[in-house]
């Protein structure tokens, strides 16, 4: 299995910030002059440049959340209004745009090598929903507030949100949602398994970097390597599946950091882990 390098420099983002803890970060999107819009900002630049950079280095776990009142307000509605930036020109021009612009972002998560976190400290409509579903885990608050709100303006989602969300909550529930375009509440999103799970507004970034301190405490490859098998699963059938378990199985038993974790259970005691 490859062996995730030392982490090099963080990133210069432009619209989000970046702070660096023992094996885990945390990227928060600092436009709350526009509820943290993914349109007519760097965000979307910032988001993948982070998760570019966080799969080269050796963290364990990626904590994405916002600053101010929302988490992400999605498309920018006066650009949207206005024909502007990724919403103007030809509908071949659009195309592009959606290609070389949001659905950017989707596929960087997607193929994030680490956990994801989503700390919904507040709304989190159409594209920052999707973003939401996009990550591994969400933790929300009573600020949170969700929405595939897409159908409200007559469009749908361009980012991918119909194949994520759809996988989160089943069928069923992400046609009604997507159909209505009505917004969920968090106690309903809890509900739904939206939310793993549902903390106080003033202790949601500390619930986020709980997990996340647990999740960088594991061995790096094991962690890296459950992943990729859970994205795998959802989408190979399972005589095969098992047959690729077996051969990253074979190499995690033959890792350094495997040995550590059996002496450590073995004599009782915690074990630091190299990534070897």
């Amino acid at each position: 299995m490859p062996t995730p390098s030392t982490s090099s420099a963080a990133p210069t983002l432009t619209d989000a910030s970046l702070r660096v803890e023992d094996r885990y970060a945390v990227l928060t999107f600092e436009r709350d002059d526009v509820r943290n819009a993914l349109t007519g900002t760097a965000l979307v630049d910032d988001i993948c440049a982070a998760i570019e950079w966080a799969n080269h280095s050796d963290l364990n776990c990626l904590i994405i959340t916002g600053a101010g009142k929302g988490f992400s307000s999605g498309g920018n509605i006066k650009e949207m209004a206005d024909k502007q930036g990724m919403f103007g020109g030809s509908p071949m021009q659009i195309t592009d745009s959606y290609r070389r612009g949001i659905q950017r972002m989707s596929r960087a998560v997607f193929h994030a090598e680490l956990p994801l976190i989503a700390a919904v400290n507040g709304a989190a409509v159409g594209a920052g929903f999707d973003l939401a579903c996009m990550c591994d885990i969400r933790i929300g608050c009573e600020n949170s507030l969700f929405g595939e709100t897409f159908i409200n303006l007559g469009i749908i989602p361009g980012d991918g949100g119909a194949w994520f969300l759809q996988r989160l909550v089943g069928y069923q529930r992400a046609a009604e949602l997507t159909f209505s375009g009505r917004l969920v509440k968090a106690q309903e999103a809890k509900e739904l398994g939206l939310l793993l799970e549902l903390v106080d507004s003033s202790e949601l970034l500390d619930a986020a970097e709980k997990l996340a301190q647990s999740f960088a405490a594991q061995p790096p490859q094991a962690l890296r390597a459950s992943k990729r098998l859970m994205k795998i699963a959802q989408r190979q059938e399972l005589n095969d599946f098992l047959d690729h378990c077996a051969s990253v199985q074979a190499a995690c038993h033959y890792s350094e950091d495997h040995t550590r974790a059996l002496n450590a259970f073995i004599n009782k005691e915690s074990a630091s882990y190299s990534g070897q």
